[in-house]
């Protein structure tokens, strides 16, 4: 369903844009959200386990900015992990404020089952677009992304 909005062709193309992207984007986290729920994980704390999974250990800030998280909300989401024993904070030699979060032995045992199965999850969300389709979604994508950053202008 698009927009009820009576505009310019220009405004209701982008208000159709906008709310079929967002419609989509919920979707399919709403479907991919109950396998990592069902795990016992937050979207957050699954998101930062990968993360951790596949670059190693961050600081805190380096996460905030991967993960596109406040500091606040990164350190709730490591005290959370850390909790549970899935992370630990190393505090820097050099200064005291500064933590790097790592992976613990239970928590990379726990993200390299569960990767697999998201991804796997994943791929069936996507197989509805062909090759040359997913890789056009990803241009836009980063394009709207980007906004007019991009050197875009308004037409």
């Amino acid at each position: 369903m698009g927009t009820h909005y009576k505009g310019t062709t220009k405004e209701i193309n982008s208000l159709n844009v906008y709310i079929k992207l967002l419609r989509a984007s919920d979707s399919i986290r709403s479907r991919i959200n109950k396998l990592i729920t069902g795990k016992g994980l937050t979207e957050s704390q699954f998101n930062m386990l990968d993360t951790l999974f596949h670059l190693g250990p961050l600081s805190q800030s380096e996460l905030g900015k991967k993960l596109l998280k406040s500091g606040g909300n990164i350190t709730m989401i490591v005290d959370n992990l850390e909790k549970r024993k899935l992370v630990k904070r190393e505090r820097s030699k050099n200064d005291r404020r500064f933590f790097t979060i790592h992976l613990t032995k239970r928590g990379n045992n726990l993200i390299e089952k569960l990767f697999p199965e998201i991804l796997s999850a994943l791929i069936n969300e996507i197989y509805i677009l062909n090759e040359d389709e997913q890789i056009e979604f990803q241009r836009v994508c980063k394009l709207l992304g980007l906004g007019n950053t991009a050197g875009k202008t308004e037409n």
